[in-house]
């Protein structure tokens, strides 16, 4: 037993002590900065590189419910038009707010992304339970999740907690692409949670498909029967970037 205490001891304390504070090494693709300005006339390198179609040009937009920050436009783009940042704060109450335009900095971006809710904020604003569906998933995402609740980043000292039943759920987190076997069992799982409940999709996949969103194997049409509260991108997703967001919608 003194064994263990002294373990305890020497281990000190491991969690992240102000999780809103924290910051994530400068080599993680965080919030993409974009400058048009530099941009050649003509020039489609970047957009032709994207391999979920996350670009477009004239006006130069990037997509972050498309983009899996694989990084290759910012490597192969000639004049730098295109550069991460490791800013993580990335989750998005709106769908449209995913969009990155020219010269949209890092408090341009935060300031606007997440729309807090009165009720949202006196439903959730000390409790969430949440139940994680993978819908077709790599277990990128899912691991990500998981690790939200390791004793570094300790999501549970925030009332914000994963549970094994969707009846003891406020609401569901969606994985994945969302393919043809998993759609009726994401059905049956939102359906199973009591109202009211709300919806997070975690992860490109699940915003937009991602590298797979032109499979013939997806069936999506459970996103446009039910409206999306949170968007939380990345590919995967970062467990900062999740903990960040949720707090935030939720008025934390």
């Amino acid at each position: 037993m003194f064994e263990i205490i002294n373990i305890r001891l020497k281990h000190g304390y491991q969690a992240i002590h102000d999780i809103r504070k924290a910051t994530i090494h400068r080599q993680f693709r965080g919030l993409p900065i974009l400058d048009e300005s530099k941009c050649q006339s003509g020039c489609e390198s970047c957009a032709a590189l994207c391999p979920t179609r996350a670009i477009q040009t004239n006006p130069l937009l990037l997509d972050m419910g498309k983009c899996i920050f694989c990084g290759d436009c910012e490597t192969f783009c000639p004049n730098r038009c295109i550069s991460f940042t490791p800013f993580h704060k990335l989750s998005a109450t709106l769908r449209d707010r995913l969009l990155i335009q020219s010269k949209m900095d890092e408090k341009q971006f935060y300031e606007n992304a997440v729309q807090v809710r009165e009720e949202i904020c006196k439903l959730f604003g000390r409790s969430l339970k949440l139940r994680q569906v993978s819908a077709g998933g790599c277990n990128g995402c899912e691991l990500e999740l998981n690790a939200c609740g390791n004793v570094n980043f300790d999501m549970g000292r925030f009332g914000i907690e994963f549970v094994a039943s969707p009846r003891h759920a406020d609401g569901i987190v969606i994985t994945g692409p969302i393919s043809e076997n998993m759609a009726q069992a994401l059905q049956d799982t939102y359906n199973a949670v009591p109202e009211p409940k709300i919806i997070i999709a975690a992860g490109t996949c699940a915003i937009s498909g991602g590298i797979f969103a032109d499979s013939p194997a997806l069936k999506r049409d459970f996103l446009n029967s039910f409206p999306v509260d949170l968007y939380i991108p990345g590919c995967p997703v970062h467990p900062l970037t999740v903990i960040n967001g949720i707090l935030d919608f939720c008025g934390r």
